[in-house]
């Protein structure tokens, strides 16, 4: 196979698996058979095009992945049925664009479990491959593949349709598909022992994004999420080195992807602009205003600390208020947030939550306090859920109570 034809392929394959298994699932309304016609004529499109390449090549895998269906219906005794409603279907198909909607809006559909959610989507929208995704979450390849009958299942048997919801339903609707959207992302970025598995799901995750804000062009979340996204893997060169995670105010930040930095500013400006911002946007305006900043000294964290504000009135999560007060300690001094942190010691989701303890313990450390801070960190080590944990706060003690910069 030439290098051209094995790219041309390869790009297809990423950009119209989506595509090709929405369409079949909107005639057919069987998953199962819509991916695997798609999976064959794609198995096809690799054998046979190094003996020649089609003049159209997405529409040689439309019309091959087509025919398999007709076939496997031939098979079963049910083509004139079939046919018949493809030829309805021909009469006035909706757009491409159309039915990846549909799909992105069924695989997030409130009445599947969210694991169900989240397994659908990289499977169905973003083209993964089960074991891709099982690798992902770090579950057997068995594991996923019943997730993802179970949710296939659940569609077929509730009768959920393969629709975009009216215009009353569709904010409710799109809240959740932002959320599996930033779900995936999120671990992606998350610090864990497989660095190259979690970069390749932050970039789907990130391509989903592209394609929903493609889809819905006038949604200013739609267009926050990705901003946001953005803006948070754009440091992802400098997260890591040969010791493990690295913080962001000890990150080196000529390291940031400043490609990936620029689309992310340019986006929040266009996601600013589409009426009062929502969460994900203003999430991505935090963002910005470390992606703008040349240092951690140089950050504007009293604009944090308001931002966060306005972000717990839209959404009161515990950990929005631990970031809240964070930044209030980095904009007003440590005594600051160490008052808001302490007072967040009691909250059920904080209380036994290691980050606290070690935003605690960092705190202590710029205040001098530092048996308090030895103290405070010796409980964050304990909270820590596991290994890896374990170690990324080691370096932060480490760096904390050796070489911490003095703020205000």
């Amino acid at each position: 196979m030439s290098d051209e034809t094995a790219r041309v392929l390869t790009a297809l394959e990423k950009t119209e698996r989506g595509r090709l298994v929405a369409r079949l699932i909107r005639i057919t309304g069987d998953w199962s058979l819509a991916e695997d016609c798609v999976q064959d004529a794609i198995v096809r499109a690799w054998k046979l095009w190094p003996l020649e390449m089609p003049e159209k090549p997405a529409a040689w895998l439309a019309v091959t992945a087509r025919n398999l269906a007709l076939d496997r219906w031939r098979r079963a005794k049910l083509e004139g049925e079939k046919l018949r409603l493809w030829d309805a279907e021909e009469t006035s198909p909706p757009s491409g664009d159309d039915d990846r909607l549909a799909l992105i809006f069924t695989c997030c559909h409130p009445a599947l479990a969210l694991e169900g959610q989240v397994a659908l989507t990289l499977r169905s929208v973003a083209g993964l491959t089960t074991q891709d995704v099982a690798r992902a979450f770090l579950v057997s390849e068995a594991t996923m593949t019943r997730r993802l009958t179970r949710a296939k299942t659940k569609i077929q048997a509730a009768g959920i349709p393969f629709a975009v919801p009216d215009d009353a339903q569709k904010y409710e609707r799109l809240q959740g598909v932002l959320g599996v959207l930033y779900l995936l992302f999120n671990q992606g970025n998350d610090a864990g022992p497989d660095e190259h598995a979690r970069a390749t799901l932050a970039g789907e995750a990130i391509g989903l994004g592209r394609l929903l804000k493609e889809l819905l062009p006038r949604e200013g979340e739609a267009t926050g999420v990705l901003s946001l996204m953005l803006l948070t893997n754009c440091r992802r060169p400098a997260r890591f080195d040969g010791k493990g995670p690295v913080t962001l105010d000890r990150q080196d930040r000529t390291l940031w992807n400043r490609v990936q930095l620029k689309e992310g500013l340019d986006l929040l400006d266009e996601a600013l602009t589409r009426g009062k911002p929502g969460p994900y946007t203003l999430q991505a305006a935090i963002a910005g205003c470390h992606a703008r900043a040349t240092s951690v000294e140089q950050t504007d964290f009293g604009l944090i600390a308001g931002l966060y504000s306005k972000l717990e009135s839209l959404l009161p999560t515990p950990v929005v208020r631990l970031n809240h007060a964070v930044a209030v300690g980095f904009a007003q001094g440590p005594e600051a947030g160490l008052t808001l942190l302490d007072a967040l010691r009691e909250e059920p989701g904080l209380a036994a939550y290691h980050l606290l303890f070690a935003a605690r313990a960092d705190f202590l450390g710029r205040a001098g306090r530092w048996s308090e801070a030895t103290e405070s960190w010796e409980q964050a080590l304990a909270l820590a859920p596991g290994p890896w944990e374990r170690e990324f706060l080691e370096g932060r003690r480490t760096y904390s109570l050796n070489q911490i910069p003095q703020f205000p």
